[in-house]
């Protein structure tokens, strides 16, 4: 049999795997593994599938399994965080997506030849799919930008809270900013059913906002409409248009599901400086996050009560002392938790309000038991938000329970496949594989994210360490190198102070790494 998907095609015959023309060259175990899972892409298999296909029932760990996995997936340009062609079904296995065609020797194909790639019309556990794409600015103002970009973030937080939605996360969506694109394509990248695009006119108090939902399979439009109202009404038409294309994907929701968010603000001055802050802290730099505390802090000037104005200030002096940008630590450390913890108190049921108090809680204090439980009612007020899934991967992968870890980080990349800030997911789960032993599925995983953010040190941190126990010692050597030159007072003695690990076997895998590396106390 000769499967061909994409531009690849395997002959089960001459064991060749080709992309167009070129031999792709794959170790005989890869080789089965792959076969094993397109001949039975219409189901999900199972590691013990595959070891009695593959290794014929001999006794083998799963890890060799996952080994084999990372090769294939390398072998067809495919990776654990996009999973374009491989998914990973926690604790199930694994499934090919592809669309195959099978064609016999004599050219008959099989009952499987054409396949709708799964994924493309509903989440993995059944629920319908959507992405909501950046709106178009027909201000003639284009400073606006930020305020068309947080109302349509108002939208997708408004959307996450139906339960019976998967929503892809906002950083995903935002990577089409500014492009043309073909909303097919998005939703097949995306692995969506549905896409939103709109406008947005906002002429001296006037608004007038736009939107279509598309049918991604088809490219039909299933409903589109207009929405006009005074600035002042900014809300209420933002929950229009939540409730409109809530309606027209599935009218038998129940639209109660998409309650109205607690209003941020009755100060639309306040949430203007708010939608400002977050426009500086997506450009990830020392300046923007010093710009978003001052932003920030106008907002909460305006309206003392505004907890995701204080929850904002929180993320802010956590990004600045994960990037050491900070040039009083300790104070920062100290102003992260009474934000957080004043936006708590202000709002204890919001998702996003919840998970940035959790960070704290892991990297300010190491509570790492609170953390989780403040990430469970997040991620039970929200289910669609990525943050909170990729957060209590980090926590769950500081307490010693790393399979638990990968799994919500791995539902975290599905909500948010494109997200701009991938590589702190990317980083989490290289982490949760080192920890497992799995050093070299860690290496891919740090590379990514350095790939992402050169500069990021947790990265850094994980890869230096896998290097080393993996015996690539002069790689680890040079990313040391490149460590310190980002923090020069790198030593063993400071990097205890970055981890909260629940065991002290982990701790000391690492350390055995940096030394290794050549670190000195």
């Amino acid at each position: 049999m000769i499967y061909r998907f994409e531009d690849f095609s395997l002959d089960g015959d001459l064991r060749e795997l080709r992309r167009g023309s070129e031999i792709v060259a794959v170790d005989p175990q890869v080789f089965d593994v792959l076969e094993f899972l397109i001949a039975n892409r219409e189901r999900v298999v199972s590691n013990d599938d595959l070891i009695q296909a593959v290794w014929q029932g001999r006794i083998v760990s799963d890890g060799s399994v996952s080994s084999r996995i990372y090769a294939a997936r390398q072998a067809l340009g495919d990776s654990g965080a996009h999973q374009r062609l491989i998914r990973t079904l926690p604790r199930k296995g694994y499934r090919f997506l592809g669309h195959v065609h099978a064609a016999s020797d004599s050219g008959g194909t099989d009952d499987l030849a054409v396949l709708e790639q799964p994924g493309a019309a509903a989440a993995p556990d059944g629920r319908p799919s959507i992405a909501v794409l950046p709106f178009q600015n027909m201000s003639d103002d284009p400073e606006q930008e930020y305020f068309v970009d947080g109302l349509v973030e108002e939208i997708i937080t408004g959307l996450s809270r139906s339960k019976a939605l998967f929503v892809i996360a906002r950083n995903s969506s935002f990577t089409y900013k500014g492009r043309a694109v073909d909303v097919r394509e998005v939703g097949r990248e995306l692995g969506v059913r549905y896409v939103l695009e709109g406008s947005v006119r906002k002429a001296g108090n006037r608004l007038r906002i736009t939107g279509q939902l598309v049918d991604a399979a088809t490219g039909a439009h299933l409903w589109a409409d207009r929405f006009d109202g005074d600035l002042a009404d900014v809300f209420e038409l933002q929950d229009q248009v939540t409730a409109r294309v809530a309606g027209a994907i599935a009218p038998r929701l129940e639209l109660a599901e998409i309650e109205r968010a607690r209003r941020k603000t009755a100060n639309l001055d306040a949430y203007d400086y708010y939608l400002r802050a977050w426009a500086a802290i997506y450009r990830f730099s020392a300046e923007g996050s010093q710009e978003a505390l001052s932003l920030s802090e106008k907002a909460i000037a305006l309206d003392p009560e505004f907890a995701l104005a204080y929850a904002t200030q929180a993320v802010c002096y956590l990004t600045r002392r994960a990037f050491s940008w900070s040039a009083d630590p300790a104070h920062e450390a100290a102003e992260a938790a009474r934000t957080a913890r004043r936006a708590l108190e202000l709002d204890p049921s919001d998702a996003q309000v919840l998970t940035f108090y959790a960070q704290t809680l892991i990297y300010n204090v190491g509570r790492l038991d609170e953390a989780v439980a403040c990430l469970d009612r997040a991620v039970s007020a929200d289910p669609n938000n990525a943050n909170a899934w990729m957060w209590r991967g980090n926590a769950r992968a500081y307490l010693g329970d790393a399979e638990r870890a990968i799994e919500d980080l791995q539902q975290a990349l599905r909500l948010s496949p494109l997200d701009t800030t991938i590589w702190i997911a990317q980083t989490t789960m290289a982490n949760a594989h080192f920890l497992r032993g799995r050093y070299e599925e860690a290496l891919s995983w740090a590379s990514m994210a350095l790939r992402q953010r050169p500069n990021s040190l947790s990265a850094l941190r994980v890869a230096i360490a896998a290097n080393a126990l993996a015996g690539h010692l002069d790689r680890a050597r040079q990313l040391l190198g490149r460590y310190r030159e980002l923090d020069p007072e790198a030593r063993l003695a400071k990097m205890r102070e970055w981890w909260w690990f629940r065991r002290t076997d982990d701790v000391e895998k690492y350390l055995e790494g940096y030394r290794l590396a050549g670190m000195t106390e």
